[in-house]
Parts: C-alpha cells; structure tokens; sequence
C-alpha cells in the first residue's frame, strides 16, 4: 500500500498522487475538500433570540398554510354548490308544458253575397216572315198558316224568354215551334173579324202587332 494517498480526477477518472494540484493526464485542477465541520446557525441553537424567532415564524407559517386550505376548501364547495344549482334550474327551465286544450270552435265566416246581375235591358222586338221584318201588321189567310220568328235587340242578349199571346184564341192560334219561332194560323168559326191582336212580351218590353184574318182562298 503506498504511503501517499491518490486521488481520482473529476474529469477523465485518471488516478494520481494527492501531492499533485493538477491531473497529470487532463490538466483538471483537484478540488481540495475541507474537514471542517460548519458551526452551527444561531436560529438552531435553543435559548437564542434567533431560535425564538425561528419558530414563531414556523408557528405563524402553519397558520397561513391552515387557513389557505381552508379557503381552497370553502372555495371549491361554494363552486360546487352553486353548479348543482345551476344544474336544477335549467332542468326545470326544459321541462315542456303541455298546450291547454279548449272547446273553442271558431265561427265559420260565410262567403260574402255575390252582386245581384244586373236585369239586361230589351231595346227592341224584330219580327221576321223568312227575311222580311213586320213592322207594324200582316194578313193572314184561313187555313193557310205561317211561321214567324223575333229577334231580341240589341243582339249580344241570349236566353230571353219571349212570350206570344193572341187577343182571340179561337180564331188566331200560336204554336211554338222555337225559343224565338211560332206557328201562327187562322181559324173560321163563322164570325170572322176583321183583325186580331199578336202581342209580344220579352223582360219587361212589349211589341204589338195587328194581323187581318181573311176567308180561304
């Protein structure tokens, strides 16, 4: 064993003599450890004002650290607390009420009279033999019957009921044979007149005609 104690390099691990201040292979300078043992502080030592102090500042340090846990504590339930009661309210806010049903019947509105149609107004009457119009009279021979037909003026008016009607029935006879034609024939019963009266009504407007009745030819 040498008598000379050897150290080992912080840096590459070389061994050398504890005589050398410097690694003979890196250059590293040794650390020195010292072997003194440090004194101690006077906050350690019991019965100094340092010590007293010490642990007041202990004392006082657990007292802050108590009541920072306490208000972590208090903290975390007040949030707790208040997230559940949120919770409930908004669960109430979703709940759906049902709809109220009534026995209300709404009226039902009727429709709005339409405006009476105006009553067409009948200018005129134009009687017509084939194309020839009677203006005013005509004969007629017994037993020798003609058709004779009307024309409502003014044109444009369609679906006029036109009525005929003979002064003597018995001797001047009508027979319809269209809406607007008729079948006119006279008659001897013995006491021939000499004329008769055709009489045409149509909405309103009335046209007169004389018709001489002559014995058969």
């Amino acid at each position: 064993m040498p008598m000379i104690p050897e150290v080992k390099c912080r840096r590459c691990g070389e061994t050398f003599s504890s005589l050398r201040s410097r690694c003979p292979n890196c250059g590293t300078r040794r650390v020195t450890q010292s072997s003194r043992t440090p004194s101690p502080t006077p906050g350690t030592v019991k019965g100094t004002a340092a010590y007293e102090r010490a642990e007041t500042n202990a004392k006082w340090q657990i007292i802050f650290g108590l009541i920072l846990v306490t208000a972590v504590v208090l903290a975390v339930i007040v949030m707790v607390t208040t997230s559940l009661e949120g919770a409930d309210v908004k669960q109430q806010t979703t709940v759906i009420t049902p709809p109220v049903v009534t026995e209300y019947i709404p009226p039902i509105e009727e429709p709005p009279t339409p405006p009476p149609t105006p009553t067409p107004t009948v200018e005129g009457l134009r009687v017509m033999f084939f194309t020839t119009e009677i203006q005013n009279d005509f004969t007629i021979w017994v037993d020798d019957p003609i058709d004779l037909t009307v024309q409502v003026m003014p044109l444009t008016l369609q679906g006029l009921q036109v009525s005929w009607q003979s002064s003597n029935p018995e001797i001047l006879t009508i027979e319809r044979t269209d809406e607007y034609a008729v079948h006119v024939e006279c008659h001897d019963n013995g006491s021939l007149p000499s004329s008769c009266k055709l009489t045409l009504t149509c909405a309103g407007f009335e046209k007169e005609l004389t018709v001489y009745c002559r014995p058969a030819k």
